[in-house]
């Protein structure tokens, strides 16, 4: 669930749902309750009006002739009946009580619902008191009895029938919110990918990019907050490219510095007389000029103008294995017969080299295994050294840092030769890492892409 979540589309379908479906559930329910309201106020108004034409055509007519008019004004919901006395509220058929009768057989107390008809019946005829109108509910809950007041003070009773209201049906609100949601889902769905493509391209244009390959400016289009980043984005890649035409001008200045007054020591040395003084100054300007070569080398890295094409690793593997076997050392490899992977002959070489002489300077032996995997080449360099400890794994990758415990000064380098190898390796759009061997030693592990 987090994962779908995890697009700005899904985020504002699902905000947009939730919104819309709270806010339409919360207005029907407020529409319906009104309605309701509305419907009862009407209903109650208009029944009041009813008994109140009954009541005055009643007092217009003799008194013999008033029950006969009042069963011709009766109808529907409506039973009028009139007599001298009021009639209580037992069923239909109840025989009329008298004034004494009423007293002790007095209606029940009256509900919210008839306490409303009494008001709404004074309210359209004022000349009604308050004993005038008498509205009682009787055990039956749909029957009720209307008393008026006619002026002589004989009364006008009224039965009122009433029916259950059917049910409201729910099935209209749950469709008409189910549709609203899912066309809500939809038009939040193509908003968000119409608003977020410049971005998904903006992604997609700077992913693609080769690692090692300059970025091309970014298409400053789409809305107001995708152009501002595509032009802040733009801005800092000018930045950064100006960073590193600055850089490279300086190393190669720096390049030039170094190395001059370094090539005059040499040459002074040999005006020294005694051996072991001239021995010993050889051996500092030399580790000197080793130190400046890495830094600079490291420094210049990804400034490197060398192009990319096709490298067989075999052959550069089988080269550098026999290297060190003329010089002594154990080196071995297993390797197919060929093997090509898109690269830089000199950076790849390099990384492999320092790669080696860490593994023969430290292990004392190294053991080089090359295989395919998954549209992968994976070059695999073992030692049987003291290894690394296991929270220094990460710290060696940087530059300058080294280990005294197991790699100290006696044995040469300055702490670059695997930083060099991992930007070398990143510079090719692959990966290197370190884990320490069960059995004693490092194995180092580098994932070359097969495919530029």
């Amino acid at each position: 669930m987090i994962r779908v979540l995890d697009s700005l589309a899904a985020r504002t379908a699902v905000v947009a749902v939730l919104g819309i479906v709270v806010v339409h559930l919360a207005s029907l329910w407020t529409y319906e309750h009104a309605i309701e309201s509305e419907r009862h106020a009407v209903h109650a108004t208009r029944l009041a009006d009813q008994l109140v034409v009954m009541k005055r055509t009643l007092a217009l007519v003799p008194p013999a002739e008033r029950e006969g008019v009042a069963h011709d004004l009766s109808g529907g919901a409506l039973d009028a009946h009139w007599s001298r006395e009021q009639i209580t509220a037992r069923g239909p058929g109840a025989p009329a009580a008298s004034e004494a009768g009423r007293a002790a057989d007095a209606p029940p107390p009256q509900a919210p619902a008839t306490n409303a008809l009494a008001a709404e019946l004074r309210t359209l005829a004022p000349e009604l008191g308050a004993s005038d109108v008498v509205v009682g509910a009787g055990a039956d809950p749909h029957l009720a009895v209307v008393g008026l007041r006619l002026p002589d003070g004989s009364w006008l009773n009224v039965r009122l029938f009433a029916t259950a209201p059917p049910p409201a049906g729910g099935h209209g609100s749950v469709l008409s919110t189910s549709l609203m949601a899912a066309g809500v889902l939809l038009l939040s769905l193509a908003i968000s990918v119409w608003l977020t493509r410049p971005l998904r391209a903006m992604a997609k244009r700077v992913a693609g990019t080769a690692p090692d390959a300059p970025l091309a400016p970014l298409p400053e289009t789409g809305p107001r907050e995708v152009r501002e980043l595509a032009h802040a984005f733009n801005g800092m890649q000018a930045r950064i490219a100006d960073l590193i035409a600055r850089r490279t001008r300086a190393l190669a200045a720096v390049s030039h510095d170094l190395r001059t007054p370094m090539t005059r020591l040499r040459f002074r040395l040999e005006e020294i007389p005694e051996p072991d003084l001239r021995a010993a100054m050889a051996a500092d300007i030399g580790e000197m000029e080793q130190m400046v070569e890495a830094t600079l080398s490291y420094l210049r890295g990804d400034a490197e103008a060398e192009p990319v094409r096709a490298l067989d690793l075999v052959p550069l593997l089988t080269t550098l294995v026999d290297d060190a076997r003329d010089r002594g050392l154990s080196a071995t490899l297993e390797a197919p017969a060929t093997l090509v992977v898109p690269g830089r002959l000199v950076a790849l070489k390099r990384a492999i080299s320092n790669l080696l002489d860490n593994a023969l300077a430290y292990g004392g032996a190294a053991r080089l295994s090359l295989s395919e995997a998954d549209g992968w080449a994976v070059l695999t360099v073992a030692d049987d050294g003291p290894g690394i400890p296991e929270e220094q794994l990460a710290a060696v990758l940087e530059p300058f840092v080294r280990l005294e415990a197991s790699r100290s000064r006696a044995t040469g380098g300055v702490g670059l030769g695997l930083t060099i190898a991992d930007a070398a390796i990143r510079a090719h759009g692959g990966t290197l890492s370190l884990a320490n061997r069960p059995q004693g030693g490092l194995t180092v592990t580098v994932r070359l892409p097969r495919t530029r």
